[in-house]
């Protein structure tokens, strides 16, 4: 006889987490270029530009993954969460071109806020809410990393979901405070957005930062905001001041906000907006 002990659920939630992370690498990868092709074909339809033969089927699931350096397809034994990339030593099979460390890192990254979730949540629907909070969340830092995009397809749910959590108290969060965090964290990164804008000329975040904060508003209520915010502008100063002083920054001298929002939303999560407060001096 088996009896489940407190490890159970957050080794349950910890190896699903194991697996969504690996999808996550795959939708961090091609929503993008999803994104960039339809965006293409509205162009094209609005200007009645003559468009070219039709273009092979691309999205989340066709076609195979494949090697970026030789494109031979990779097989499903091959596909193994982490397991796959050590056995591998971090090589395609066929070619034996390098395979990025960062695959494996997001898979345990998501391996371990599920671990995270099941230990405090368990698996319930709550549970379930807040995995979907850490995967969407992770999936959004990343591509604001690659691409500065902060894809509505992906905020947008989040952001109902965490006002549905409030209502069925998933988050712990009474409605009218995720409610009033979700207009409060858009209505202030605009206000900032616009302050920057009139003060300067020039566009300091884009809209998807607006979003976002809303977001987290809605799963931390308005008290988070501040924590939030502040606790992201410091990581995000600090990152900042380190890829120019080794000059990492890319051209333009940009770093994307989404990725520092979305890190503060995960430490707020793990160790409460009282906390975070407390650790600012607020």
């Amino acid at each position: 006889m088996i009896v489940a002990g407190p490890w159970l659920e957050p080794a349950v939630a910890g190896l699903l987490g194991l697996l969504i992370g690996s999808f996550l690498n795959v939708l961090v990868y091609r929503l993008p270029k999803m994104m960039e092709r339809q965006w293409a074909r509205e162009c094209a339809e609005s200007t009645g530009s003559a468009q070219g033969p039709a273009e092979p089927t691309f999205n989340l699931w066709t076609p195979r993954s494949s090697c970026p350096q030789c494109a031979a397809p990779i097989a499903w034994y091959h596909n193994i969460p982490v397991a796959s990339f050590v056995l591998l030593a971090g090589k395609c099979p066929r070619c034996h071109g390098r395979i990025s460390p960062r695959y494996p890192v997001v898979e345990i990254a998501s391996g371990c806020l599920f671990a995270f979730v099941g230990q405090r949540w368990g698996i319930s629907f709550a549970g379930a809410a807040w995995c979907t909070f850490c995967a969407a969340l992770l999936a959004l830092a990343l591509i604001d990393w690659d691409t500065t995009l902060l894809p509505d397809d992906i905020v947008l749910p989040l952001l109902w979901l965490g006002l549905i959590g409030a209502q069925l108290q998933w988050t712990q969060v009474p409605l009218p405070n995720a409610l009033w965090g979700a207009v409060g964290g858009y209505l202030f990164l605009w206000s900032v957005y616009w302050l920057f804008k009139l003060a300067t000329g020039k566009e300091g975040m884009g809209y998807g930062d607006f979003k976002l904060l809303a977001c987290l508003g809605a799963w931390f209520g308005w008290e988070a905001l501040i924590p939030i915010t502040l606790l992201s502008s410091i990581i995000g100063a600090i990152v900042g001041l380190t890829l120019k002083m080794t000059g990492g920054l890319r051209p333009g001298n940009y770093i994307p906000f989404g990725p520092f929002l979305a890190g503060a939303g995960f430490v707020v999560m793990v160790v409460g907006g009282n906390v975070v407060q407390k650790g600012l001096g607020l």
